[in-house]
């Protein structure tokens, strides 16, 4: 009988310890600082190390480098496009028109293709 009491009890008192535990406290109250009070270390701003601050610089240029790629891809698909341009010319020159059409189109998503890596090549530098 007293362990059906117990189980009955302890979602009550287990409820009530956690929802103290998690709340969050009230305002501080002025306390006198020393050396090695909670308050004060709870309280210091966001400082990096001279090592922490060359990995973050090594890791955006890697980044940045990573994003380039695209930019390489990119120039090689606009390559590949007028390269298709001349050899279509020149099996079926009457389709000039057509052709040109087709290209220009494909220049101009390569080159959006480009502007989108360079656009987060920037945004790996110079966001954070």
């Amino acid at each position: 009988m007293q362990t059906t009491k117990a189980l009955l009890v302890s979602p009550v008192l287990i409820r009530s310890c956690s929802s103290s535990l998690l709340s969050r406290p009230e305002a501080p109250s002025k306390q006198p600082s020393c050396s090695s009070s909670p308050l004060q270390v709870a309280g210091r701003e966001f400082q990096t190390s001279v090592i922490s601050r060359d990995i973050d610089t090594a890791a955006k240029c890697i980044g940045a480098g990573a994003t380039t790629v695209g930019v390489a891809g990119s120039g090689a698909g606009i390559g590949r496009v007028f390269g298709s341009l001349i050899i279509g010319y020149a099996r079926n020159p009457s389709l000039k028109q057509q052709l040109f059409s087709y290209t220009i189109l494909g220049f101009a998503l390569s080159e959006a293709m480009w502007l989108f890596c360079l656009m987060a090549t920037f945004l790996v530098l110079f966001a954070m």
